[in-house]
């Protein structure tokens, strides 16, 4: 090993490519067969999404670097302008392959299902084109507002993702001849459902038409006296990415406000057009809107295919489904009492005594005393998380509530209860993250809510976004205060709870209790502790605690000791990071990662990566727990983590990295890695060349991890009613006395 160099560019893959290839992968379950029809449908919807947001911050921020004539180059070798011919190569072709899965695959597939899509509006049956003209004239012309462009109007603002239809149009004079043509275009209105319902086909197949096929069917009625030469849809996608100079910015709240609104000014990175654009048209919006050649995206279908998960949502179509999934109680848990079913502190001491009584429900605080909880979503329920909260603002104990909040749902249960909390005269102190990409507005919209509540809001901090997951609840008892605590993996969020899967401990551990006292103290007034006890915090020292645990691992290696690492996250890109798992396994660490996104890691080097071992998960829930395993000469350690191994993570963001020091839960999570590990369904393998590969399981028992963990849960479930109902039936806990002997 001496002498081994392993920063070399040629050991590292760029970022933007491994992303596209992480979205290939998710194309990959839209194209596979053995996937429900409107699962699949859902998927390429999936792609499209990310490909939008990709576009709006990765690639603008590359642009941003090629204009500002930064030339540093990535850990990959690559120039920002390099990257950027590199990502329209493969961008076009993922799009190529997303219109061919839409068309060959999906269109017939949904027929097949009972449902088809009016591609062209002229086919329509007799009473179906009566129908959508009549729609048309009741429900879309009145909201339609066409814009021309002419030497006293000038190129009208076109909005960011936005669908549009762009027009030539030449006026009819009195003989009814045609002048010169003129540009034309029309908004297809966002307030209206994309997907309009037509009268059902002769055979009972469902039948919808989309919003800008009944526009261009009609658009002659939005230009009178004036003849349509041709129309065609069209859509743009801005920068998005928000410069913010928080040093210069007196007021964060304002200044995001303001920044928020030139999202829609922002430079045109892409252009989206129907294939069969007129090519004068095409030149007009090249032209207006500043596009190059490279940016333009030529569509085989519909744009924005985001719309089929509209389309995934119409009812009667569940038999070609996946069978939604019903989170399930977190087993050895019992009833949680309900918000007003919640005791005073003597009244809770005293039923900590008789907890054990069957089928009672009990306070999660009780509960929580009686050992840390270990929570799996969403194969468990989020209800615990937000019962904690529920309970601790009613709890006439409760002293204070503190919490972080990255990105939460648009009816927050959880936010609801810290305003009732203030209410209730409790002190509650929320982060809120301003800077949550795409979740801007949303946060500012509740922090101002809990503000007027009474409740003191934190709007980050400067530099930095907070991205941990902790709330922490001061109680005062008989014993006096004690601190409960959460931390967890994803968001306070109860909706994505039900597709992302993470995992969260409960507990109220002193040592745990201190350091989330320290880290909400240092969120609030910047007073950094001089020690921790258990919490490892990012940007402080999180980078130094799993380098050090990588290179120990490497050193045991070398001792000729046990030493293994398994790491699981959603991307994988910081160089440092990735130098020390070459390390140690140039020193024989046996490595394997479970990374669901982005990895810059390459595998099977000779002398640098033989012995780490790659694996992405995409499937029906959204991978996003962190987890690490460190054998340590077999005194092992498990931890969980909010980071991932990227220089976000690791510089820019508050994040949190917990032990798992509870044997039990150790168990259950040693268990979930081993499982993903196993899987041969869903997991695929990064190859040395950097192409993902399923696994051949010809002649294997298959194993899909997300299956296996509903089906342990549902097991669990079952288990612990029957369970409850044989604890509570008087025939089988009636006491059995013996026979007496009958007297001589």
């Amino acid at each position: 090993m001496a002498g081994t160099v392993f920063d070399k560019p040629e050991y590292f893959t760029n970022r933007e490519s491994s992303w596209l290839k992480f979205n290939a992968r998710v194309l990959g379950e839209a194209r596979d067969k053995e996937n429900p029809p409107m699962e699949r449908l859902k998927f390429l919807s999936i792609t499209a999404s990310n490909l939008d947001e990709f576009f709006m911050i990765r690639v603008a921020s590359l642009k941003d670097m090629v204009h500002a004539k930064y030339t540093k180059k990535d850990i990959s070798g690559m120039t920002a302008q390099e990257q950027l011919d590199m990502i329209s190569k493969e961008a076009h072709e993922l799009v190529k392959q997303q219109y061919s899965t839409y068309n060959r695959s999906l269109l017939p597939l949904m027929k097949q299902c009972s449902l088809e899509v009016v591609t062209e509006h002229e086919k329509l049956t007799k009473k179906q084109a009566e129908a959508a003209d009549r729609y048309f004239e009741e429900n879309v012309y009145p909201v339609l507002t066409p814009m021309a462009m002419d030497s006293s109007r000038p190129f009208p603002l076109i909005r960011n993702k936005a669908l549009n239809i762009g027009a030539l149009i030449s006026r009819k004079d009195e003989k009814g001849q045609k002048s010169k043509t003129e540009f034309a275009t029309v908004q297809v209105p966002s307030v209206l459902p994309r997907i309009v319902r037509l009268p059902d086909n002769a055979d009972g197949t469902k039948c919808v038409i989309l919003l800008e096929e009944l526009i261009e069917r009609n658009i002659d009625q939005l230009f009178s006296n004036y003849h349509v030469v041709c129309a065609h849809p069209y859509r743009i996608m801005r920068n998005a990415d928000l410069t913010i100079d928080e040093d210069d910015a007196s007021d964060l709240l304002k200044e995001i406000q303001k920044q928020l609104k030139k999202r829609q000014w922002g430079e045109v990175i892409r252009l989206e057009i129907e294939d069969r654009m007129d090519p004068k048209l095409l030149k007009i919006l090249k032209q207006e809107l500043d596009v190059k050649s490279d940016d333009i995206y030529k569509i085989n279908g519909p744009l924005d295919l985001t719309f089929l998960m509209k389309l995934y949502g119409i009812e009667g179509l569940e038999a070609y489904k996946q069978k939604p999934w019903q989170p399930q109680p977190v087993p050895g848990m019992k009833e949680l009492a309900r918000p007003s079913q919640v005791r005073s502190g003597a009244e809770d001491a005293d039923h900590s005594e008789n907890n054990g009584r069957k089928g009672e429900a009990e306070d999660i605080f009780t509960q929580i005393r009686n050992g840390d909880i270990f929570l799996h979503h969403p194969y468990m329920t989020f209800d615990p998380v937000v019962q904690f909260v529920k309970q601790a603002a009613v709890d006439p104990d409760v002293l204070a509530i503190k919490q972080t909040l990255y990105r939460v749902s648009g009816n927050s249960p959880i936010v609801i209860a810290l305003a009732q909390a203030a209410e209730n005269g409790k002190q509650v102190s929320v982060l809120v993250e301003l800077k949550a990409r795409f979740d801007e507005e949303n946060n500012i919209n509740w922090a101002q809510m809990l503000e007027k509540a009474g409740c003191h809001v934190i709007y980050g901090l400067v530099g930095l976004k907070t991205h941990c997951k902790i709330t922490l609840v001061v109680r005062r008892e008989e014993d006096g205060i004690r601190r409960y605590v959460h931390l967890g993996t994803g968001n306070y969020n109860d909706s994505t709870a039900k597709q992302y899967t993470d995992c969260g401990i409960m507990t109220c551990q002193e040592a745990i209790g201190e350091d989330a006292t320290a880290v909400f103290n240092m969120l609030s007034g910047y007073s950094e502790p001089k020690h921790w006890n258990r919490l490892a915090l990012a940007p402080i020292w999180m980078r130094d605690r799993f380098l050090y645990l990588i290179r120990r691992e490497a050193q045991h290696a070398r001792n000729g000791l046990p030493a293994r690492i398994i790491a699981k996250m959603n991307s994988l890109c910081d160089k440092e990071v990735i130098e020390a798992l070459y390390e140690a396994s140039a020193a024989g660490v046996q490595i394997d990662l479970i990374v669901r996104g982005i990895c810059c890691l390459k595998t099977g080097i000779p002398g640098v990566s033989e012995t780490i071992h790659v694996r992405s998960i995409v499937g029906t829930f959204l991978e996003h727990a962190r987890i690490c395993y460190f054998l340590n000469d077999e005194d092992e350690e498990f931890y969980m983590e909010s980071a991932d191994w990227m220089p976000r993570n690791l510089d820019k963001r508050v994040e949190i990295l917990f032990p798992v020091e509870d044997p039990a839960i150790r168990e259950k999570v040693r268990h979930i890695l081993q499982v993903q590990l196993d899987d041969n369904v869903k997991a695929q393998v990064l190859q040395p060349d950097g192409h993902y590969e399923r696994i051949d399981r010809r002649g294997k028992e298959l194993i899909c991890a997300q299956e296996t963990f509903c089906e342990e849960a549902l097991r669990a479930a079952q288990e612990a009613k029957k369970a409850n109902e044989e604890a509570n039936d008087p025939v089988k806990t009636r006491r059995f006395v013996p026979a007496q002997p009958e007297e001589e």
